[in-house]
């Protein structure tokens, strides 16, 4: 169940910035301060309305792994580890966050933040319920409304993890949106168990994500490759066109914000 703010105007597009892509996911909280820098000013580039959605990367991927929150509590019950893992969390996702606030800033843009635990319900460890309407507000002020994946407070759990891939899913159907791009290090869906050179599957589908495997060796709590390409279809499914594009490249979220089908994986608004 999700709130029904009034509509803001027609034509926004949810950017959702990938840990992978800010941060390197393998080094604790390790930033790619040149990197998150040039797409900030590409983002400032935007023809139109935008909601920029941010992962967690190494800032928060390790301790919500180590602290399971993710998973059910072994217990039954809310344990004074859960609380403090929580804390944790919430805590390493934030600094990230202040980092995202100021590039963005510094490229022009007037960011607003809402932090996922404001307006995020979840139920053993599943969406309970979104408020969408401060992206609404922020973007009838003509501001720039910014989130992330973060620990939120679960009805059965306590506390557990809404990832900024739901997020999306949830704001792409509510604003609703137009367009949704993911960005991040890899340029696409890539076919799984491929030995040639991989290139990037241009059209996602049921059948492909069934063949999709989690990345190893990375710690993800939030599904991974796997998890974005059914956020895409999810997306699609609810009339707006979904994209998985590579932060790499220089440009290509530029021109993705344009309008341009860039070199990645695609699905469009009701598989049309």
């Amino acid at each position: 169940m999700t709130s029904e703010p009034a509509a803001p105007s027609s034509g926004v597009t949810v950017v959702k910035l990938g840990g992978s892509i800010l941060t390197r996911k393998r080094e604790r909280e390790s930033l790619r301060p040149k990197i998150l820098t040039r797409l900030a000013e590409e983002l400032a580039t935007a023809p139109g309305p935008i909601v920029v959605l941010h992962g967690a990367g190494s800032f928060g991927h390790p301790d919500a792994k180590r602290f399971h929150l993710a998973e059910p509590p072994a217990e039954g019950g809310v344990t004074a580890e859960r609380r403090r893992g929580a804390a944790i969390v919430s805590r390493e996702v934030r600094r990230l966050h202040a980092a995202v606030l100021k590039a963005l800033v510094d490229a022009g843009v007037n960011p607003w933040s809402v932090p996922g635990s404001m307006v995020g319900r979840n139920r053993s460890g599943v969406l309970d319920d979104l408020d969408s309407a401060p992206f609404a507000d922020a973007l009838a002020a003509g501001v720039t409304p910014v989130s992330f994946g973060d620990v939120v407070r679960d009805d059965a759990w306590g506390f557990s993890i809404l990832s900024a891939d739901t997020i999306a899913v949830e704001l792409a159907r509510e604003l609703p949106a137009r367009r949704v791009l993911f960005v991040s290090d890899v340029g696409g869906v890539f076919e799984p168990g491929a030995s040639h050179r991989r290139v990037a599957v241009p059209l996602v589908t049921a059948e492909l994500i069934d063949r999709l495997r989690p990345s190893p060796g990375v710690a993800d709590v939030t599904g991974g490759i796997r998890g974005k390409a059914e956020a895409m279809l999810a997306i699609a499914d609810d009339g707006a066109d979904a994209g998985l594009i590579s932060g790499l490249s220089d440009g290509a979220l530029s021109r993705a914000l344009k309008g341009d089908r860039v070199y990645g994986s695609w699905v469009s608004g009701s598989h049309g």
